[in-house]
């Protein structure tokens, strides 16, 4: 009987990526100078996604804005409204695991000198404020998110005056530039298989049995947002079944996210997640970059759960209040971190501010959360970027269901 030609069809993207993960494993396990040796596949796909994320979200918003129909909807505030209730929401659930599950740190680690963390949270507002007026060819160059979002509405804007004609061009370049983030992230494959390789061939899981249980209270609580809170919120939101949007979310989004540990750099990936899912453009293209900057639920995670630790390994003691304030700081100074890996990690020092921490202990605990970053970052912007779809999809989704009822 002749094999069915199903078998021999070539597999999707999330199986290809799945492949080039333990592809990746099994090499380093065999060779590890090897496995270091095709790091760089994963150097060079990050690089792709990180180069061409900043083009394209300048040109898509713009585009988006300048053929904008006066008086239709885009579902902004809402999203940007989950973006804030998910980020204090996933705050709140990190400290209420660092009380259920208290961590002691071995505090002998030494200070990273070389970071500079920020004085407070007023220092956090201002860089975020300052990030808007940004020259937009620096903004290019730095990935500066929100400097390109401001110029890009701008453009936008300014060219609704154009003629059809000038639009018409913004458009087809935004269609373009969508078509060469596609060619990118077809690469996913073989730059999971180069990260995994090298990460593990040159630092091991064995760095990290020291902090096995501060590790399982930061991912615990990462996971209790994704599966618990997330859905949670789409319900209300929606009134329907959340799990169908939040796991297609996590497969299609946070699996590349927890490779490439940027949320700046999964950004294509999202933008054409949201595409798949047929949302609306003019709401996804701007909510997605904003989201890479502001929506920061696994950051403000970390941020809440390595202070606490700091202070459950100092003796101090914590009363509500103190906490419900660490849980509101931690979500400010999170939408100010930036969507790099390690962002958060530095806003940790403000957070153990309010204890009277000196910064010396503090960036201690700021070491150790670089040491244990193999993991907790990559589910942190796992989760991040993950929310990120699912915000706007239930907004979207919400918007439609009330235009159909209608």
């Amino acid at each position: 009987m002749p094999a069915s030609p199903a078998l021999f069809r070539r597999p999707g993207l999330v199986a290809q990526i799945v492949i080039g993960l333990v592809a990746g494993i099994v090499l380093a396990l065999l060779s590890p100078r090897a496995g270091a040796a095709v790091g760089l596949l994963g150097t060079i796909f990050v690089s792709a996604l990180k180069a061409v994320a900043p083009v394209l979200v300048l040109v898509l918003v713009a585009a988006s804005v300048a053929t904008h129909r006066h008086g239709e909807k885009t579902g902004i505030k809402p999203v940007l409204a989950l973006y804030l209730v998910g980020t204090v929401l996933a705050a709140l659930i990190g400290v209420a695991a660092s009380f259920m599950f208290p961590t002691v740190l071995d505090l002998r680690a030494p200070a990273e000198a070389s970071l500079a963390p920020p004085g407070g949270i007023g220092e956090v507002l201002r860089t975020l404020v300052l990030k808007i007026f940004d020259n937009p060819v620096n903004a290019l160059v730095q990935g500066n998110y929100i400097g390109l979002l401001a110029w890009g509405a701008g453009l936008g804007f300014a060219l609704r005056h154009a003629t059809e004609g000038t639009r018409q061009a913004l458009a087809d370049l935004a269609t373009a530039i969508t078509w060469l983030v596609r060619l990118v992230i077809r690469l996913a494959p073989l730059g999971v298989f180069g990260i995994v390789a090298s990460v593990l061939a040159e630092s091991g899981l064995g760095a990290l049995q020291a902090y096995a249980q501060l590790l399982g209270v930061l991912v615990g609580a990462m996971l209790f947002v994704a599966l618990v809170a997330n859905p949670l919120i789409v319900f209300a939101v929606t009134r329907r079944n959340p799990y169908p949007l939040v796991l297609t979310c996590l497969r299609e989004s946070g699996i590349t996210a927890f490779f490439t540990r940027s949320s700046a750099a999964n950004i294509p990936v999202n933008l054409e997640l949201c595409r798949k899912l047929g949302l609306d453009e003019e709401t996804y293209s701007i909510a997605i970059p904003l989201g890479a900057t502001i929506n920061m639920a696994g950051a403000a995670i970390t941020i809440s759960v390595l202070s606490l630790a700091a202070v459950h390994t100092l003796g101090i003691p914590v009363d509500l209040p103190t906490a419900l304030l660490l849980s509101v700081v931690a979500a400010i100074g999170a939408c100010g971190a930036s969507g790099v890996p390690g962002g958060s990690l530095l806003l940790i020092p403000l957070a153990c501010g309010l204890f009277g921490i000196s910064d010396d202990i503090a960036m201690q605990v700021v070491a150790i959360g670089f040491i244990v970053g193999v993991v907790q970052d990559s589910a942190e912007t796992a989760l991040n970027s993950s929310t990120d779809v699912v915000f706007v999809a239930a907004v979207s989704r919400r918007e439609a269901d009330r235009a159909s009822a209608g």
